[in-house]
């Protein structure tokens, strides 16, 4: 945390592209991966009691919570952007209000998101596929986790992100890693310690928000130590004069950022009802699945995090020669991941499956008839998985130049003429099977567009050598 800015410019302009890589993205990938695991313990404590519904009732929250994400993103990823093009145009004093303009806007953001989620919990359950079945665990766990928990879950994805573009990738990741750890330690002991039997649920949602408190306790503290020799703040006065053309610069690329998360959130819903339609365990089935596919996803969202800010800066100071080595070696660490997954997921479906919903408690023949599904789908959708970290890859890349439109763009695309539809039909002509390869059939369309724009973006940005 003492290092000056100057250390910090060295690791984006001069140090080799590869080791500023690894620095920049393994802190990244550990916080991603941590992440992961903590939600991982959530959904495999409450497999634990063999519960279907409890399942599916998480299943149902999810798209809830991703709108967190999404807000996340926009002063987040938006900010954080922001940031580091000002660091590599040496604009210290714009970066400073950028920073607190950007976690202000978060914070006021969660607190409306919170207030509304409140006032129609219940209904907004229904909309998204709850049953009389699992109404009951949905309600206890969106109440805590979103409506009580957006506040610091909001502020831990802004800080971090606002930290690791300005270099101090670990204590980002600290404070990541150190609320998903606490939440490893929490989840069994709300869950099977001190709540009755039947509120496991409502434990692993009280875990969580304690957990992502003091995460965002640590990510405070550790920002501002870091003020004192980076460009960031938690002045109000600087939040306030940032200036139209820096908050114009921060929701250009913020916005498509979010409207990528909620499109992607969109998807969810749609899935669920389309799931929901068929059955309970269907839903139960789809939510195993997303656990387990968020592996391959994480370390790629971690690389991809960690190549932003040298991308950023290296554009903003001229040298597209280290800006586009960044994109490649990227790239290349990302697709290695994404078809290792591929390969255990195919041999390991089953045993992963049943890691998540015990097949000897509870009522076995539904978990049976869960895992089962869970299966069928991972098989089929972590096909998706390459083309998804080029989707990744070419959105994280298109924010870093500030291209917010082709990122827009990409987003509405990707998800509602590719994915969404896909989904439908697919659904329509084969069933549960074919709800899972809409995944892999979408991504792909995706990333042919997403190669498309960068390539087109990077042309319009620098010389005529793509990336």
């Amino acid at each position: 945390m003492g290092k000056t800015p100057i250390d910090k410019n060295e690791l984006f302009a001069r140090i080799p592209v590869g080791k500023a890589l690894v620095t920049l993205a393994v802190p990244t990938v550990i916080s991603q991966l941590i992440s992961l695991i903590y939600n991982m313990v959530d959904a495999f404590y409450i497999g634990r009691t063999g519960n279907s519904f409890m399942m599916a009732a998480t299943t149902i929250t999810l798209p809830v919570m991703l709108l967190n994400i999404s807000f996340g993103n926009l002063f987040g990823i938006g900010g954080g952007s922001h940031v580091a093009r000002l660091l590599g145009a040496g604009n210290t004093d714009d970066a400073r209000r950028v920073s607190a303009f950007s976690v202000y806007g978060a914070a006021a953001t969660g607190l409306l998101y919170s207030v509304l989620v409140g006032l129609f919990l219940d209904p907004l359950l229904r909309f998204l596929g709850a049953s009389d079945n699992t109404l009951e665990y949905a309600h206890s766990y969106g109440m805590i986790v979103v409506v009580i928990g957006t506040l610091p879950i909001l502020l831990q994805m802004v800080l971090s992100h606002l930290l690791r573009n300005s270099g101090y990738s670990a204590q980002a990741s600290v404070g990541l890693s150190g609320g998903g750890i606490l939440n490893m330690i929490l989840d069994p002991i709300f869950m099977f310690v001190l709540l009755p039997k039947g509120m496991e649920v409502t434990g692993a949602a009280i875990a969580t928000t304690i957990s992502n408190t003091a995460g965002c306790i640590y990510l405070i503290t550790a920002y501002r130590k870091a003020s004192g020799t980076a460009p960031l703040s938690l002045s109000p006065a600087e939040a306030g004069s940032v200036g139209k053309e820096n908050i114009k610069a921060v929701f250009s690329v913020g916005v498509p950022s979010a409207i990528l998360t909620g499109l992607f959130d969109v998807a969810n819903v749609c899935a669920n009802m389309i799931a929901a339609a068929h059955s309970d365990l269907v839903v139960a089935g789809l939510g195993i699945v997303m656990k387990i596919e968020r592996l391959p996803n994480a370390v790629n969202v971690g690389i991809c995090q960690g190549m932003l800010p040298i991308v950023a800066f290296n554009y903003s100071s001229g040298d597209h020669v280290r800006m586009r080595a960044a994109i490649r070696t990227a790239r290349k660490a990302g697709l290695l991941v994404s078809f290792i997954c591929i390969a255990a997921f195919e041999v390991f479906a089953g045993p992963l499956s049943r890691m998540f919903l015990s097949t000897t408690a509870g009522d076995s023949a539904t978990a049976l008839i869960t895992v089962a599904y869970a299966a069928a789908f991972l098989r089929i959708s972590c096909l998706a998985a390459p083309v998804q970290f080029i989707n990744y890859n070419s959105s994280y890349c298109m924010q870093a130049l500030g291209d917010g439109k082709s990122t827009m763009l990409h987003a509405f695309v990707r998800e509602l003429v590719f994915y969404i539809p896909l989904m439908f039909l697919l659904d329509r002509f084969f069933g549960e099977p074919g709800l899972a390869a809409a995944l892999p059939a979408g991504e792909t369309l995706g990333a042919l567009l997403a190669l498309f724009l960068l390539r087109r973006s990077i042309r319009r940005r620098s010389d005529p050598v793509s990336g």
